[in-house]
């Protein structure tokens, strides 16, 4: 930026100009990142409405999925197929959860989670999309039950998914090796001084290196600053390595990253690991409960209402289903003791679940109260609490997840 004035001499003529001549990269980059901020802003937004409807049709795929594998005898080729397209929509089911978790509309729930497992299956995803001249090695060194971390499986996944992709694109010119290797360290209070901002204990070290074309000691200063990139526009964004970054120190670990130029690169992921035995779930083996109450289900998706009703009917249940909120508030009005139960979609036209909660709770106020949306910052916490209702599920719902919160609602709340 110049600012500058000329300079006259006594006769009137220009003799020379004096001014400043700022440099204002630093301004410019910053203008960009803002704009590159509020873009990716912007994305958030749609993709969480996005989410919402995607949920519903996820629902209605998964509902009726679960429905004729029931039907369908055990071990024939026709439950096979259809537990594909069942594992295929739980995919998807997780896909929403990123694209929530990337738009900061959801806050994933932390669990004991098997590294190993999150590795197998990130890989095995790799694996189909990575071109034939890109050798995969996978080195697993720690003992089986010792590789639990607790952390968001999600947002582990993602971690896993960006690094090989990072791997991936190293090596696409020319080919190589992407080796991913966990093994246990131990970090003591001389260690942690490399680390900033973790504790001494023991770790699970995750690496994943690859023999591509390497990174610049310039460029390794930057590599984890968000919007920070060096691949060509359409490439990417510059956040992979800024979300992993961020993801990583948000379960207490940290990530460091070793490279030369023309010699490849390593990234080192450290999770705390949980030292005491953990149980983890195990929810295809639980039996799945049912029982005989009468229930109101609720969804302006008729699809969704007409699956839910199937379900729980064939758990025993006596349900109606409404696709009007405003049909079910007087169902419920003119009888409002027939029914041990109200499982209601939260955003609705007319009344949303939210608003026949409030009436229901009116008319009859310990009567037990489920809301289920796609949409996490649809209702908050507090609100649930405020206005009594018992529950709340985020959509989509399988069949043993329904069937034992209905059972641990109804048995929570008998009147």
């Amino acid at each position: 930026m110049v600012t500058a004035a000329s300079v006259w001499d006594k006769a009137g003529k220009i003799v020379a100009y004096r001014g400043i001549i700022r440099d204002i990269t630093d301004r410019k980059t910053l203008e960009q990142r803002l704009f590159q901020a509020q873009k990716m802003e912007a994305i958030g937004t749609l993709a969480g409405g996005i989410a919402h409807d995607f949920n519903n049709i996820l629902g209605v795929i998964l509902g009726y999925t679960e429905l004729l594998m029931d039907d369908l005898p055990e071990g024939s080729q026709e439950h096979l197929n259809t537990r594909q397209i069942l594992t295929a929509a739980e995919r998807a089911k997780e896909l929403v959860k990123q694209i929530l978790a990337f738009s900061r509309q959801s806050k994933g729930e932390r669990k004991p989670v098997k590294l190993s497992t999150v590795i197998n299956e990130a890989l095995r995803l790799l694996r189909s999309t990575l071109p034939s001249t890109i050798e995969i090695r996978q080195d697993i060194r720690v003992d089986p039950g010792a590789d639990v971390v607790l952390a968001d499986v999600t947002r582990l996944h993602q971690v896993m998914m960006n690094l090989g992709a990072n791997a991936a694109h190293a090596m696409q010119k020319n080919g190589g090796i992407m080796d991913v290797i966990l093994d246990e360290v131990y970090l003591d209070a001389g260690d942690v001084v490399d680390h900033k901002e973790i504790k001494p204990g023991p770790y699970l070290r995750l690496t994943v290196s690859d023999t591509g074309h390497g990174i610049s000691p310039e460029v390794m200063e930057r590599i984890f600053d968000p919007f920070f990139t060096t691949k060509t526009p359409g490439e990417g964004t510059g956040m992979g390595l800024a979300v992993i970054h961020g993801i990583v120190k948000d379960h207490d670990g940290d990530i460091t990253a070793y490279s030369r130029p023309g010699k490849g690169s390593s990234f080192h992921v450290y999770l705390p690991r949980l030292e005491e035995e953990a149980e983890l779930k195990t929810t295809l083996t639980e039996e799945i409960p049912g029982g005989s109450e009468r229930i109101l289900l609720v969804d302006d998706e008729s699809a969704l209402t007409q699956v839910g009703k199937q379900i729980l009917e064939r758990l025993g249940y006596e349900v109606e289903g409404k696709s009007n909120s405003l049909e079910a508030l007087e169902v419920f009005r003119n009888e409002p003791d027939r029914f041990h139960l109200i499982i209601s979609d939260v955003t609705m036209p007319q009344m949303t679940g939210i608003q026949l909660a409030i009436e229901a709770k009116r008319i009859r106020p310990r009567v037990p109260f489920i809301l289920c949306s796609g949409f996490s910052t649809a209702i908050t916490k507090e609100e649930i609490k405020s206005i009594g209702v018992n529950d709340f599920v985020m959509k989509p719902i399988i069949k043993g997840e329904l069937a034992r919160v209905v059972r641990r609602v109804l048995d929570e709340n008998k009147e």
